[in-house]
This record gives C-alpha cells, structure tokens and sequence, in this order.
C-alpha cells in the first residue's frame, strides 16, 4: 500500500510500464519530431508556403477529399464548419450528441461566438440513431457525430446504421459533419480507411495529439468551397498565425510514425479490457473497446481505489491508470487510451498487476 504522500498520476509516471498513451508530453516530443528536420526549412507564413499545403494537400487526399486546411485547433475548426454550414443553409441551428465537445468543453463559443442554437439528441448515456434524427421537431443546418463517442467510453454506431443516417441527411438537406478527433483510431473496428469513412461526410475534422501524439493542430476538410470559406474563418478567429510549422512538423512526422500501427492500438485495448473485466467490481464501458480507447468503472470510491493502485505500481512497475474521476459515495471511473507504450510492456508483469488488483478490490468490503 502507499505511504499515502504519492499521487496517482506521479506513480504512474514513475512506474517502469506506465500503459496509457505514448509517453511524456515534453520538450522531447518536438525534438523527435525535428531530429532529421533541416535548418533551410521554410516557414509558412500565414497559411501560404509548401510546409503547409505540402501537408494539406496530403490529408485530403487520405481523408479522400477534396481540400483540407490546418487549424491550430479543433474547437476552432469545429465551430468554424458549423457556422459555414448554418451561414449555407439559412438556419442558426445545429444538432449533436449531449455530451458532445462543443457542449461541455467549450464555454458556450458555439452559441456565444456565433449565435447558433444547439438541439442535443439522444441520451447522454447512448449514440445517436437514425429514429433520434427522424423524430426531430426542429429544422438543422448540421448534425455533428463524434465517432468515437468519448465521453460514453468511445462507442460508436455499426457502420450500417452509419450509412443510413448519412443517406438520410444527404436526402433531407441535412449537412452531416464528422468530429472525427480519433478518426484513425477507429479504422481497425469499421475495416475501413479513413477515406471511405468520411465519404459519408460533407466535412471532416481530424485531431493530430491525441492518437497521433502530435504538439498540436488539427485538419478541416470538404469541399474546395467549403475549405476556402473556413479559410476565411479561420483569419476572423486570429487561427492565421505567423507560422504553423511547428505544429505541422510534428503532425507529419507522428502521423508517418504511428498511422500504421493503429490496428496494434486497438488489439492493446481489447486485451487490456478483458484483464479490467476479470477483476471483482471493474467492468469496462463498452465491453469490448471499439477503437484504442475504452473507460473502467469500478465499484469503490476513488478515495478507496487510489492508494490501492499505487501500491499495485510500486510492487510490479506496471502503471494501470493515470487518473480516477469520482462517480459516486462508492464507485469512480478512469478512461484509458492505449498507444505505443503498452506494447513495451512485458504482458506478465501486466497480468501480475491485474492479479493483485483483483485479490485487492476482492477484500475492499471488509476493510470499509
């Protein structure tokens, strides 16, 4: 058991196997990224020079479409295509999931900024279907769907139910846009690229830190005349820095390193759900992950389980969790994205950790 002076997150970084993610977020990260870099490398300048539509150019062409721009953000891209395609269509009103990014993580800056109202589908516990979208009272501009769903411990809809409801917004003067922050991530599950993914689309945003484990940044794309609107967009929100190219450096340089190993990702994830789902009071949502990511609840509270954990880190090196967020008197939750470090973990020492996770939550009611 811990002494009780460690935090979670500091053993899980000290721990030989920490599983999550892909590594510090450091200054090492850029330095990776610009090793074979040369110093005559060019810099955009607003939004202009190869290093950037070099790069553009190449995502659209991945995402199959026709143009892409980089945005310094995803916030800033997302509220950008929902105002393009209000602005089109003549109605200030959009649909997403309740627990959607622009719902909870972004002050309001889709309806503060440009006044558009938001019609939220479905429960906050479940994915958007088809009947959500059919029964709908309110006349939209735009649905959003984010796919993974993350909040719901990144479920997302058969690629069936998928085509329907693009076939529906496309029949109904529905523009359909993809928060695709994670897009690459849920290739393996569809079997299919990411190109006939956002086919379903009429725009794309893509992320470039999380699954990708770049600095920063993100894609737009869609049309050729939906790219040059959020261009102009892009200038009014002060997105146009001086330069990108930090930013676009690293976004190319871990998309070329990691892109191919998103399959590994996802088969890291559903071999580390089923040890969670074989410990007492831990279950994973969903039960099987269905992209690198997944959440673990568990029936303790986060006070009980958090000194547990870090005993379990400094006996076997092995780090499960980063963080717990509180759910109730007795249970909490954790969300774990697994990248290129669970794969240097030595999947005995893992089981031993799970092992003694279990024998732990096992006596949890008679301690209490």
């Amino acid at each position: 058991m811990s002494n009780g002076t460690t935090t979670l997150a500091v053993a899980f970084e000290k721990a030989a196997y920490p599983l999550g993610g892909h590594g510090k977020r450091n200054a090492d990260v850029l330095k990776e990224a610009f090793r074979e870099i040369e110093g005559s490398l060019v810099s955009d300048m607003y939004g202009k020079g190869s290093v950037i539509e070099d790069f553009q150019q190449q995502m659209a062409e991945q995402l199959g479409m026709e143009s892409a721009v980089f945005f310094p953000s995803g916030t800033m891209a997302q509220q950008i295509a929902l105002r393009i395609w209000s602005d089109e269509a003549g109605i200030r009103r959009v649909a997403y999931h309740p627990l959607c990014h622009l719902e909870i993580h972004e002050e309001d800056g889709l309806k503060e900024l440009h006044h558009i109202e938001c019609v939220l589908l479905a429960d906050a516990n479940r994915l958007i279907t088809l009947a959500d979208i059919k029964d709908m009272q309110d006349e939209i501009s735009c649905l959003l769907l984010e796919l993974p769903q993350r909040e719901i411990g990144g479920e997302l809809p058969s690629f069936d139910e998928l085509a329907a409801i693009s076939a529906y917004c496309r029949s109904n003067q529905i523009k359909l846009h993809l928060d695709g922050a994670r897009l690459f991530e849920i290739t393996p599950y569809y079997q299919k690229s990411a190109s006939e993914i956002c086919a379903l689309f009429d725009s794309v945003y893509v992320s470039f830190y999380k699954g990708i484990g770049g600095i920063a940044g993100a894609i737009l794309a869609g049309s050729s005349s939906f790219t040059e609107k959020s261009k102009v967009w892009k200038r009014r929100h002060g997105g146009d820095l001086i330069s990108l190219y930090p930013y676009i450096v690293s976004s190319n340089y871990y998309f070329q390193k990691r892109i191919r190993k998103m399959t590994q990702y996802y088969d890291g994830a559903k071999e580390l759900a089923m040890l969670f789902n074989q410990c007492t009071k831990a279950v994973t949502k969903p039960g099987m992950p269905q992209s690198n990511m997944f959440h673990v609840h568990f029936g303790v509270s986060k006070a009980v389980l958090e000194p547990i954990l870090i005993g379990i880190y400094e006996a076997t090196g092995v780090g499960l969790i980063h963080a717990l967020r509180e759910l109730g008197e007795k249970s909490c939750y954790c969300e774990i994205s697994i990248g290129d470090r669970y794969a240097e973990a030595p999947l005995a020492q893992v089981k031993a950790a799970m092992q003694m996770l279990d024998q732990q939550l096992s006596n949890v009611d008679n301690v209490e």
